[in-house]
This record gives C-alpha cells, sequence and structure tokens, in this order.
C-alpha cells in the first residue's frame, strides 16, 4: 500500500491525490460496480466519493456527458445536436440512506422510492434527467424537464411521449415551448408486450442504466447526486461506444 494512505483507504476519497485520468476511472468503477472498494455488489458504499460531488459542483460531469454525445452523434453520421428527443420516465426503488422528503410511493407501479425523468435524442442518448419522489406525476415532471430540454437544445421541435403524457401538456408545449409533443399509443387490438415506435429508444436507455449496478435502486442522498450517477453512467457507455471499432462497411 503507498506511503501516506492509511489502511482501507481508497484514494477516490481524496482525488486530490490523484490524476483525473485516474480519478475518473475510480468513478466509472463506482457507478459500475455500486460500491466503494472491492468485494461483491450491489451495496451502498460507506464513504461518499467526494470526487462525484466536486465535479458535479462545477459541472464537469454534465460538460464531459454532453462533449462525448456530441462525439457519439458524429461517429453515427449525425449531427453533434439532435432535432428530436423521446420522454418517459422509471420508477425505482430507494435505499435506507434516501430521506423521507425526497421519496413517494408510485401507485401504478406500486414502486416506493424514487422516479427518473429522462428525454433521450433517437439514438437513445441522454439529453436531460430530473430525478423527483415516485409519487410525483410523469406530467408535472414534464414541464419542467422539457423547459430545460428546451433551453438547452434550441434545435428540439419534436418530442415523442407515452399515453401518460396526454392531456393539457401538449398545448403548453406547443404554446409555451413551441414544441411539438407526439402521443404514441397502443391500439385497442393490441395485446402483450409489442414494440411501439420511438418509446422503445428511452426504455432501452433505462435498461443501459439498470446494467450499472449503483443504479439498481436510488441510494444517494440528494436528488442532484442521483442526476449525476446517471449521466456518469452514460459517460462510461458513451466512452465504450467510441472506443470500440466500427463494423466493416459500416457508415
Amino acid at each position: 500500500m503507498p506511503r501516506g494512505h492509511p489502511r482501507g483507504t481508497s484514494d477516490l476519497i481524496h482525488p486530490e491525490k490523484i490524476t483525473g485520468e485516474r480519478c475518473a476511472g475510480k468513478l466509472a468503477r463506482t457507478v459500475r460496480e455500486g460500491a466503494v472498494g472491492k468485494g461483491p455488489g450491489p451495496r451502498a458504499p460507506r464513504r461518499r466519493p467526494t470526487s462525484l460531488r466536486r465535479w458535479r459542483e462545477h459541472g464537469l460531469i454534465n460538460e464531459f456527458h454532453d462533449r462525448l454525445r456530441g462525439k457519439v452523434r458524429e461517429s453515427e453520421g449525425r449531427e453533434a445536436e439532435p432535432t428530436a428527443g423521446i420522454i418517459d420516465a422509471q420508477s425505482v426503488r430507494a435505499a435506507a440512506t434516501v430521506p423521507a422528503d425526497s421519496r413517494g410511493y408510485d401507485g401504478g407501479k406500486k414502486v416506493p422510492g424514487r422516479k427518473r425523468h429522462i428525454v433521450t435524442d433517437t439514438l437513445g442518448l441522454l439529453l436531460v434527467v430530473a430525478v423527483t419522489a415516485a409519487n410525483i406525476g410523469d406530467r408535472d415532471a414534464a414541464a419542467g424537464l422539457l423547459a430545460r430540454l428546451r433551453r438547452l437544445h434550441r434545435d428540439i421541435t419534436l418530442v415523442w411521449a407515452d399515453g401518460g403524457y396526454t392531456g393539457g401538456l401538449v398545448d403548453w408545449c406547443r404554446d409555451k415551448l413551441a414544441l411539438t409533443l407526439e402521443i404514441v399509443k397502443r391500439t385497442d387490438d393490441m395485446t402483450g408486450f409489442v414494440v411501439l415506435p420511438r418509446r422503445w429508444v428511452a426504455e432501452r436507455t433505462f435498461a443501459w442504466l439498470m446494467n450499472s449496478r449503483r443504479l439498481a435502486r436510488d441510494y444517494e442522498t440528494l436528488s442532484a447526486s442521483s442526476e449525476a450517477v446517471i449521466r456518469w453512467s452514460m459517460v462510461t457507455r458513451m466512452s465504450r461506444r467510441l472506443a470500440r471499432p466500427r463494423a466493416a462497411g459500416r457508415h
């Protein structure tokens, strides 16, 4: 063990003593494995990696994530900025570390905890995210989320959504945000599991996030930390995607 490091102390807890590259690698491992240090997960870390908090407070995670997203889109032959998106929400159970005032109960999904609201582009890459108590309705959270989306991504004029976003939200988006919210519904003759146009893209993004053990449930005290972990999970996925050799003949 390096001199000056107390036994059992991870240098993830001291990001100022290590390089940014090494710190990023340890953050990625924390999100992927769900715990600081070795051992089977998932479990909540006993100590919070201060690098996550510092990078979040200085906006570094957001900047790193957004730059990578632009690189991935360009590698797929798209413009760096998207023109359409998909909105969806996912309820997840909350650990005991989550304060009672930031958790709730989703009666529809029968899940106690928090809810993740996301907007992705058509490749499934994250554009904006908000974490709320699970009892917050999809439409209630969507207003603020879509307003932030319009502010950050001025080229977006169309967003697809499921039936949970019907009602006055459609007119509000058109009148206040100059944004078309198109509802993709199941038809009456559909039975069982059916892949619906566009909506499956955001569902796949949620599946990607659940591959990170730290996101199997919500462990974070602050909702802002939950959002940062979600972005960092996407950072690791996009990094692997860019590092992956392109298939022959792929354009």
